[in-house]
């Protein structure tokens, strides 16, 4: 088993996210900051990356690494990295994509739809909130763009002289607020949750035996708060922060 060792990286807006996989079997996830170019071409030249990534010891320094990226200066800095692949849009095989479509999101739709079944839509809830859907012939029907939940409440904060940063809270705020902090948390989340319903619905219209999965930083919190307003609809949703790697899983061994 542990001559099949290979790793998966996802390169994404703020962090690295890692998996380590024997052969088909996803062992385990970790994330970790951006590496510098110098430390890459350690791990290169003379080093364990299982051992300086506190996982399981690969059984040579080199082991092959699938990469996906959305940061172009970071996927140039694992290039020196002897035996990597870097995943391109034209390697996922969904039918219909757009040039412009991130690796990310057809990845993890891909992932999805091979693992789960086609039709399939994504909902990823990490720093931008994105909505991709695909068909019963892996065809790529579209999606849709916002700012994730953290980034709405940051942006207040930053944007503006008078509102605060407001910590997310853990359960449904109530909707009509006494003061400012709820007021921004009633704002956000509320709108954020109808329309995430109003999305999966309209999908449902066009795809009703469709499963729905979520992934992304917030995905749990969010289907949290759908547990409250919708739970119809919360009870449907498929939890899976591994939907990325079970894309690059199946690239990997086709």
């Amino acid at each position: 088993m542990s001559e099949n060792l290979w790793l998966a990286l996802e390169i994404g807006n703020s962090r690295l996210h890692w998996a380590l996989f024997a052969g088909e079997k996803l062992c385990q996830v970790w994330d970790s900051v951006y590496l510098r170019a110098e430390t890459v071409e350690q791990l290169a030249q003379k080093a364990t990356l299982g051992n300086l990534l506190s996982v399981i010891s690969p059984p040579s320094p080199s082991p092959p690494l699938l990469l996906s990226s959305v940061v172009p200066s970071q996927t140039q800095i694992w290039q020196s990295y002897p035996n990597v692949r870097v995943i391109t849009l034209d390697q996922v095989p969904l039918k219909g994509m757009y040039p412009t479509l991130g690796i990310d999101r057809a990845l993890s739709l891909y992932g999805a739809g091979r693992t789960l079944g086609f039709p399939m839509l994504v909902i990823d809830a990490g720093t931008a909130l994105t909505f991709t859907g695909a068909d019963s012939h892996q065809s790529l029907v579209g999606g849709a763009i916002l700012p994730g939940l953290n980034l709405q409440f940051a942006s207040l904060a930053q944007k503006t002289g008078q509102l605060p940063l407001v910590e997310l809270p853990q359960e449904l705020p109530r909707r009509y607020a006494l003061n400012t902090q709820e007021a921004i948390a009633s704002g956000i989340i509320y709108t954020l949750v109808a329309g995430i319903k109003d999305f999966v619905e309209a999908w449902w219209c066009d795809f009703p035996e469709s499963k729905v999965a979520i992934k992304g930083g917030s995905s749990t919190l969010i289907v949290n708060y759908m547990r409250s307003q919708y739970p119809e609809i919360a009870a449907r949703l498929i939890v899976e922060p591994n939907l990325i790697f079970w894309g690059m899983r199946s690239l990997f061994f086709l």
